[in-house]
């Protein structure tokens, strides 16, 4: 959470370093359209938005953990009902996790229609904060399709089959795309300017290649991380035995792919980070970029003690909040990079 603090403050101080006079006089204001001054109103906003991604973060990391325990199928076959009832009589422990993660991600919807409806009200027409609430509600009613469809097509518990690893690959991309949604209205809904994906030459290349690899690791961690629940190993040499063994089931030969997978995308993450701290050397781009590598080393490291531990339940949650930290991160930090507004703060913050 104190990343979600960090870039809110880096988002709402750039702010007011971004439009300088001097030289330029009111002409550089009246070429920025989209960083409109923050009022009460659009500043409670952005507070808010903030909250609501923070709020999904927690949800996301509960349903990783329902997952990991067992628990999705706590309320049986039924949805959105628990057991074929509104509140479950019968109580257990399977049940209790299950009904408090639909209980909350209902909760999260409510707040992201609330985002909705306070954004148009909030901002202009054309407003990018307006695009990022209508992105938001899609992704998050997708999300709780797809939640459903778990349940409904019994990919919980002990399912072992490939169409749970595909299936759960799905939400995995969706859930990234929501938290992207969600940072996105809070950055622009903070003062950040709209994306621009032309005239920023091998930046926007190296930056998409970042997003599109992130999200190639974070399928291959859900895959791994399903293998890890299903059928976890009595000893970390015991478990490398059985990644490369020619009968094993394939979600545990899988497994031996995300180690590799996450080096490479690391490695391209660490780089994008550096490329963008060097062409768009703002103070913005430049903290987000050494956010973004921090995290990203700091990921690794989580990834090593989360094999040597044999991937517990604890770390698991605490790998995958590592890797929703990283993939928000290098979104706002492509917001920063190819933002409309980015190249005139780098001329005004060099004269």
């Amino acid at each position: 959470m104190n990343q979600l603090l960090l870039c809110y403050s880096v988002a709402t101080s750039e702010r007011k370093s971004e439009v300088v006079e001097s030289a330029y006089g009111a002409s550089v204001r009246e070429t920025i359209p989209t960083s409109i001054k923050l009022d009460r109103k659009t500043g409670r906003f952005s507070v808010y938005a903030w909250v609501v991604l923070g709020f999904n973060l927690l949800v996301i990391l509960w349903g990783a953990y329902v997952r990991a325990s067992g628990s999705g199928a706590g309320c049986g076959s039924h949805w959105p009902l628990c057991n074929g009832e509104v509140v479950p009589r019968t109580r257990g422990a399977e049940t209790l996790i299950e009904l408090t993660h639909r209980t909350t991600s209902g909760v999260a919807l409510l707040l992201v229609l609330g985002l909705l409806v306070w954004a148009f009200r909030a901002f202009p027409r054309k407003h990018p904060a307006r695009l990022g609430a209508v992105l938001s509600v899609f992704f998050i009613i997708t999300e709780a399709l797809i939640g459903a469809g778990l349940v409904l097509f019994g990919f919980v518990a002990d399912n072992d089959s490939i169409g749970r690893a595909v299936y759960l690959s799905i939400h995995l991309v969706n859930t990234f795309l929501l938290l992207a949604a969600l940072a996105l209205t809070a950055w622009w809904a903070s003062g950040g300017s709209a994306l621009k994906l032309r005239g920023h030459g091998a930046l926007s290349l190296i930056l998409c290649a970042g997003l599109v690899g992130a999200l190639v690791l974070g399928v291959s961690g859900a895959v791994t991380a399903l293998g890890d629940t299903l059928f976890p190993g009595s000893t970390l040499m015991g478990g490398l035995r059985d990644d490369f063994s020619p009968t094993a089931h394939i979600l545990v030969r899988l497994r031996v792919l995300h180690p590799t997978i996450a080096l490479l995308v690391s490695s391209l993450l660490i780089f994008a980070a550096r490329f963008a701290a060097d062409k768009r050397p703002v103070r913005t781009t430049k903290r987000l970029a050494w956010a973004l590598a921090i995290l990203v080393l700091i990921e690794l490291c989580a990834g090593l003690v989360n094999l040597i531990l044999l991937a517990p339940i604890p770390m698991q949650i605490v790998h995958l909040l590592l890797a929703d930290l990283v993939w928000t991160c290098l979104v706002l930090l492509t917001a920063s990079a190819l933002g409309e507004e980015t190249a005139l703060s780098h001329v005004s913050n060099r004269a």
